[in-house]
């Protein structure tokens, strides 16, 4: 089991930048691959990058692709979602998922690859 708490969201204009924070209960920080999503009001929850557990390998959803950055700090139990250049369509609430296990260099995109979920931050762009 594992206890996930987003922060960092907030209000900012376009072109602005924002870095959200994921905080991990558990001492296994390691043996999870993490992932962040965000939900826009009225659409489904859609993937937005993921990192392994090594820390190594990351993926982005090509909406953020060049944009977003995914990082992890195991000593901190912690992962961050670092969005620059940010658009009034990324706004959303925002979601940071965990997988435990798993091949060390594996990441995952899919809501159905993950057990773990915190309960969000809210991520407003104004145009």
């Amino acid at each position: 089991q594992v206890g996930l708490v987003e922060s960092g969201g907030g209000l900012v204009q376009a072109g602005g930048s924002l870095k959200l924070s994921c905080a991990a209960s558990g001492r296994t920080f390691s043996s999870y691959a993490l992932g962040w999503f965000r939900q826009a009001p009225g659409k489904e929850r859609e993937f937005v990058a993921a990192i392994s557990r090594s820390g190594t390998i990351t993926h982005y959803a090509d909406s953020v692709k060049g944009r977003f950055t995914i990082s992890r700090d195991n000593a901190k139990n912690t992962v961050y979602l670092q969005m620059n250049s940010l658009k009034p369509e990324d706004t959303a609430v925002y979601y940071c998922a965990a997988r435990q296990l798993g091949w060390i260099l594996s990441v995952w995109s899919d809501l159905g690859d993950y057990a773990y979920w915190g309960q969000g931050t809210q991520v407003t762009v104004s145009s």
